[in-house]
């Protein structure tokens, strides 16, 4: 039985773009008869205070897309809650230490887009693995200063997979991604080691996701074959962008679910977004459950939705 999830970061209400998001995650799963875990990813807590995330368990409820397990719920592998979890988190960190893989970094993002290194396509910075080789003595020296954060040296190696959406995606974890973060020089750790050991150890199979995440998924599979964990299966939906083509962002203050629930059923809410990412050809009012016997993943586009003028 398939074990899809929901894990929003509670930064703010949701919008439009998270909304689709968690409808096709909630579609792709209980289509295949599956399971449903709400995982709260609040590894920073003060940008991601439990009142967001409780208002996200009222929204989602309100839309019904209901889970399983996780949440403020519980359930036999939480706690679901990313904050409460570094103490699982330093264990797989750890064993990546073990193993020789992991060294403290210096540098700052100014000093990295300042530098020379190579950049991907999307404007990225590829890491150069500048604090690769520091001397224990100079290791040292700069901790005096600076709290370093911890990066993992990855391969030279291809990496590669087949995306239930979007097909073949595959990158050079040297070359197109470089040593990447595990954990900041709070403590804090970061998304790509934290997701990776929730996934598995909450037992997800399926992982529904934006397309912007794409590019994380290489060196995510490279950790789960090196922690010897089981991967899931990936699915990288388009996103969703504003009539004027600009992506939409909390930050940006697009439409959230509190200004459209003032306007609209949760019933129109979800017929609307299921109308815009192809699963119906009319925005008629739909529960989730009304959309589930003709839910195919071939009806929704793999290029970035434009929301249509005046649909919301």
């Amino acid at each position: 039985m398939e074990k899809g999830r929901f894990a929003p970061s509670p930064s703010g209400r949701m919008h439009l773009g998270n909304l689709m998001c968690s409808l096709l995650a909630w579609l792709s799963a209980r289509a295949s008869g599956g399971q449903v875990v709400l995982r709260i990813e609040d590894l920073d807590a003060a940008r991601c205070p439990r009142t967001y995330a409780d208002l996200l368990e009222q929204d989602l409820a309100w839309l019904g897309l209901v889970w399983d397990e996780g949440g403020s719920a519980g359930g036999p592998d939480g706690p679901y809650y990313q904050s409460e979890r570094f103490e699982i988190y330093k264990q797989y960190y750890d064993k990546l230490n073990a193993l020789g893989l992991v060294y403290p970094c210096f540098c700052s993002r100014s000093q990295l887009h300042a530098a020379s290194a190579p950049h991907r396509a999307d404007g990225q910075v590829v890491y150069p693995g500048t604090c690769r080789g520091l001397s224990p003595e100079e290791v040292a020296r700069r901790a005096l200063k600076k709290a370093p954060a911890w990066r993992v040296q990855v391969p030279d190696r291809v990496i590669g997979f087949t995306d239930g959406h979007l097909g073949h995606y595959e990158e050079n974890l040297a070359a197109d991604c470089g040593d990447f973060y595990l954990r900041r020089g709070d403590g804090v750790y970061a998304y790509q080691l934290a997701v990776v050991v929730d996934d598995a150890l909450m037992g997800v199979t399926q992982v529904v996701r934006g397309a912007d995440l794409l590019s994380s998924t290489p060196r995510q599979l490279w950790l789960y074959e090196t922690l010897g964990l089981p991967a899931p299966r990936f699915y990288h939906l388009p996103l969703l962008l504003a009539p004027d083509g600009r992506r939409l962002s909390k930050r940006d203050g697009d439409v959230s679910l509190e200004q459209l629930a003032a306007r609209y059923t949760p019933e129109q809410i979800v017929g609307r977004l299921a109308y815009a990412c192809g699963l119906q050809t009319e925005p008629a009012p739909r529960t989730p459950a009304q959309l589930l016997p003709d839910f195919d993943w071939a009806k929704v586009p793999r290029q970035d939705i434009c929301l249509p003028e005046g649909l919301f």
